[in-house]
């Protein structure tokens, strides 16, 4: 896809410009006003609700930011904006308040979370919200399914494939054969990413680097951390993603 310059062209704040020590948490509209103001680009993830709703939230289950329990499948969209983060005032957002928010300011790269069980409604509500949005936004997942889906629902919408070399899901190991597809990127036939996110570890790997050098995309990497992840990411992509220290 031409034109991805914008995705590139600052670095990106892992789940917004956190610091818990300040009391700013991880995707909340804190952490993405603090990513705003620096000048960044911002990350964030999507898990869906009860009632199909897209919320800005990175795990499955309340509980390790915020207050209450239970799983975020089996709550509507209402009880969820309602959630109080821990050390904060801030509440859940949806992904239209997230666009409401942000209105432009800031390139947007948003993670569809999956559970890799071909339920494809997170993809067709977020197509949805991000139609009516006029800012610089990509979407990606892990889940090849996704996005494969978020190519027959939005083939306009720039979207990516989030990769690394061994993958787990719910703390188990998946097949090595499934392993070796999705860490070489041999589903690219049918999810056709116009850029990949790898994890910034592997670096350098094969899949990535031929997408970058001989197929164009631009390469993103996560989650830059340290001197050594930074030099790392530096060497060998496009752009960082990056977590716990300010480029």
């Amino acid at each position: 896809m031409p034109g991805l310059d914008w995705l590139t062209a600052r670095p990106i704040a892992h789940r917004g410009l956190h610091d818990a020590s300040a009391g700013v948490i991880e995707n909340t509209a804190g952490a993405f006003s603090t990513a705003i103001a620096g000048n960044y680009g911002i990350e964030c993830d999507l898990q869906l609700s009860r009632d199909g709703e897209a919320m800005v939230h990175h795990d499955g289950a309340l509980g390790r930011l915020t207050e209450g329990s239970g799983r975020l499948i089996d709550m509507d969209a209402a009880a969820l904006k309602a959630v109080r983060f821990k050390q904060t005032a801030d509440r859940m957002l949806t992904l239209g308040d997230l666009c409401d928010l942000v209105a432009g300011r800031a390139t947007l790269v948003i993670e569809l979370k999956s559970e890799f069980d071909g339920d494809t409604r997170l993809v067709q509500r977020a197509a949805e919200v991000l139609q009516r949005y006029a800012g610089p936004v990509a979407v990606m997942s892990f889940d090849p399914a996704m996005v494969a889906a978020l190519r027959a629902i939005a083939p306009g919408l720039p979207r990516g494939i989030v990769a690394e070399r061994h993958y787990s899901h719910d703390g188990k190991a998946i097949p090595p054969a499934e392993n070796r597809r999705l860490a070489h990127l041999l589903h690219a036939h049918r999810t056709r990413p116009h850029f990949v996110a790898y994890h910034v570890k592997d670096l350098p790997a094969a899949a990535p680097l031929i997408a970058r050098w001989l197929f164009g995309l631009p390469l993103l990497t996560w989650t830059v951390r340290s001197e050594d992840d930074r030099r790392r990411a530096l060497r060998w992509a496009s752009q960082m993603i990056f977590e716990g220290w300010r480029p």
